[in-house]
């Protein structure tokens, strides 16, 4: 080891010394955890593949596998740390967990979960949204927990009596590893409305709630049952023994670690992306797709296929998510990948990708007349509350390669464009730029200019996005343990991401036209769906 001053200590002393930062986020495929120095440099990672279950007609993930998962993705990133530094990972100077945002998790006092975890690919809340919609002057999603929470009333659930906690996926983990039931303000505003101004639940929101359900007789008031909400910067709570006992069963992780408050996938996205201040937006694709633009102000009327959200620090944001976005195109690349296999072909999945997706940029500009919908789930803006995979062409289309992936890339982001045309084209909401992450963006040039034609905004890729959320919730766990206490998260943000963040690539006016013919081709044949979801037996 070479020989260090204490002003200049080497990434082994750091992490020996307890100074390093740790974010876990579970996403919807992966768990990954993350190591970072205080200054934000990504030291060593771990993670774990799972997928969600449709169970009951719920899609969901079990509490066990959730448990168990983030345990097995510590282990790989203490198995990386030892293998990159050659020291053990006992202590930690702070922590975080994000995750999936919204859906349902509602338990007793000790925690234990009264109906299984609904996740936010649910669409089965269009009643209770609908009306919350209405009686919170608030746009309130199929996926927020209150949705959930409402229409479990609504269906007369036996267990909504019994409700002790109301959180979501990463509040949950956060209660398991410290006892305390908090929530940052990004992952909370996508439970139920936050105020701006206080950065906590609105207050004339909660009356209206609590006023509207008064006579179902329950024991609580909504603000009793939904956890404390903490600001950026602050903790949040420390690592408990037994917490530190579930990360690590081997007993040399150290308790008394302070976490952050856990928050939402979206909120590390902005995190990564440095876009929390207004007039910033950013765009986050993979298995869903969300665009996100910090407001100025509120929007001028309410909007069902736009949620308003807070950034981890309190700033309004309008949001477009849409449920679907890569998983059909990820299970015809599987197909194709077989299909070369059986011809002798051999390759990794990331070679497989890095041959499909350029094929995109040699398509016909509207994809030559193909057509698909990647619904693997339902669509709330577009009105599915169910999905079903769907590929379509005219006889004389052109049914090319590079056709078939340029339509299935267009095809996962005209359900984004329905809710941004809300945000551009009736609030008159100005995107000067639009920065990605996440899996769409690995094959970035491709990412970048299929985006760009989608959104027709120049769309730029942070060096560090590819590092994902989990390396945004360990900037937001150091930001917790800054040095300046006065800094705010958009300066600690500069600080660390920099010029970092790459040219943005301008959109294409020829594909950008091209995009338009498949989009309207796309709105028009939306029956097609619709018939398919009648007629074909989820």
């Amino acid at each position: 080891m070479t020989n260090t001053t204490d002003t200049d200590p080497t990434d082994a002393q750091i992490i020996a010394r307890g100074e390093a930062a740790m974010g876990c986020e579970l996403g919807s495929t992966r768990i990954k955890t993350t190591l970072v120095t205080p200054d934000g440099r990504a030291l060593a990672a771990g993670a774990f593949g799972w997928e969600n279950r449709l169970e009951d007609g719920i899609w969901t993930y079990p509490m066990e596998e959730v448990v168990a998962g983030v345990a097995t993705s510590f282990q790989a990133l203490q198995d990386d740390v030892l293998q990159r530094h050659g020291v053990g990972l006992e202590r930690l100077g702070a922590g975080g967990f994000s995750a999936m945002m919204h859906g349902y998790i509602a338990t007793d006092a000790a925690g234990e979960l009264l109906v299984p975890f609904r996740t936010w690919r649910n669409n089965i809340t269009g009643e209770a949204a609908a009306a919350l919609t209405e009686l919170l002057d608030w746009p309130i999603p199929q996926r927020w927990s209150i949705a959930h929470l409402h229409q479990a009333i609504l269906n007369g659930e036996e267990h909504v009596g019994d409700i002790v906690h109301l959180t979501t996926l990463a509040g949950w983990m956060h209660w398991k590893l410290t006892g305390e039931w908090a929530i940052g303000v990004g992952d909370a505003s996508g439970m139920f409305p936050v105020d701006p101004a206080s950065g906590d639940w609105d207050a004339e929101a909660l009356r209206r709630y609590d006023a509207h359900i008064a006579d179902r007789g329950f024991d609580w008031r909504l603000g009793d049952i939904l956890p404390r909400i903490v600001g950026a910067g602050e903790p949040a709570g420390t690592i408990s023994p037994a917490g530190a006992a579930l990360l690590d069963s081997g007993g040399t992780l150290q308790p008394g670690t302070p976490l952050c408050p856990p928050e939402g996938d979206a909120g590390t996205g902005m995190v990564v992306t440095n876009s929390v201040r207004p007039r910033t937006g950013n765009v986050s694709a993979g298995t869903s797709v969300f665009a996100m633009v910090v407001l100025e102000e509120r929007l001028s009327a309410v909007h069902e296929e736009i949620d308003l959200v807070l950034t981890p620090d309190g700033n309004l944001v309008g949001m477009a998510h849409a449920n679907n976005c890569t998983s059909d195109f990820n299970a015809w690349a599987g197909l194709l990948g077989e299909a070369a296999r059986l011809l002798g072909a051999d390759f990794s999945e990331n070679e497989l990708y890095e041959r499909l997706l350029p094929l995109a940029l040699n398509g016909d500009a509207d994809a030559g007349g193909l057509l698909s919908y990647g619904y693997i789930s339902g669509e709330h803006i577009t009105g599915f509350s169910e999905g079903r995979p769907l590929f379509l062409r005219r006889p004389d289309g052109a049914f090319t390669l590079a056709n078939f992936v340029r339509a299935h890339l267009f095809s996962a982001l005209c359900a984004l464009r329905t809710g941004l045309n809300v945000l551009v084209h009736e609030e008159n909401v100005q995107v000067e730029e639009l920065r990605g992450h996440g899996g769409f963006f690995l094959t970035r040039d491709v990412g970048q200019r299929i985006m760009a034609a989608a959104t027709d905004t120049p769309v730029s890729v942070p060096d560090t996005a590819g590092e994902g959320g989990a390396w945004g919730m360990a900037l937001l766990a150091a930001y917790t343990v800054r040095a300046d206490r006065e800094q705010s998260l958009a300066d600690f943000l500069d600080a660390v991401i920099g010029d970092s963040i790459s040219a943005a690539v301008p959109p294409d006016p020829n594909a950008v036209a091209g995009f338009a013919a498949y989009f309207e081709r796309y709105t028009a044949c939306l029956p097609v769906e619709a018939a398919a979801v009648e007629r074909l037996d989820a």
